[in-house]
């Protein structure tokens, strides 16, 4: 089992379908084990999106994921980071594919409506960053009608 962070950005929330999004990976089998909305401080976002602080578009990036709340998930599952990742589908909506949260949602690369973990190091990192508490660990009875013990 790995835990994965994801996070509706400021126009999944301002369009409506943060139930819509956490539907998907609660459809898909996949455990919410973390959940918080908030305004992200600046330097928070400063140090999740580090990674990106030489490229050009870093600056417009904290200004748009500061313009609104954002919600936070912790989701945990068998390979739950490329689960997730595939869920939501390329980074252009416009491009993504139908059935994915951007493709069936989105139009936009940078307005495309979550975040999502893209390594287990990444994972541990970013959900270090957002649930410096700590995650739930708890027992979900209807996983057992998600995953066979046989595989």
């Amino acid at each position: 089992m790995e835990t994965t962070l994801i996070l509706v950005k400021p126009d999944g929330v301002q369009r409506g379908l943060i139930g819509s999004v956490i539907n998907r990976f609660e459809a898909k089998g996949l455990q919410l084990v973390g959940l918080k909305m908030l305004n992200a401080p600046r330097e928070l976002l400063e140090k999740h999106y580090a990674v990106h602080s030489e490229r050009p578009f870093f600056g417009s990036l904290l200004e748009f994921m500061s313009s609104g709340p954002v919600v936070a998930l912790a989701l945990k599952g068998e390979g739950a980071i490329s689960v997730a990742r595939k869920l939501i589908g390329a980074t252009n909506g416009a491009e993504a594919e139908a059935g994915t949260i951007r493709g069936d949602y989105g139009m936009s690369k940078s307005f495309n409506m979550v975040h999502g973990s893209d390594s287990a190091e990444n994972a541990e990192m970013e959900l270090g960053l957002w649930f410096e508490d700590g995650t739930l660990d708890y027992e979900l009875n209807g996983l057992r009608w998600v995953y066979d013990p046989s595989e």
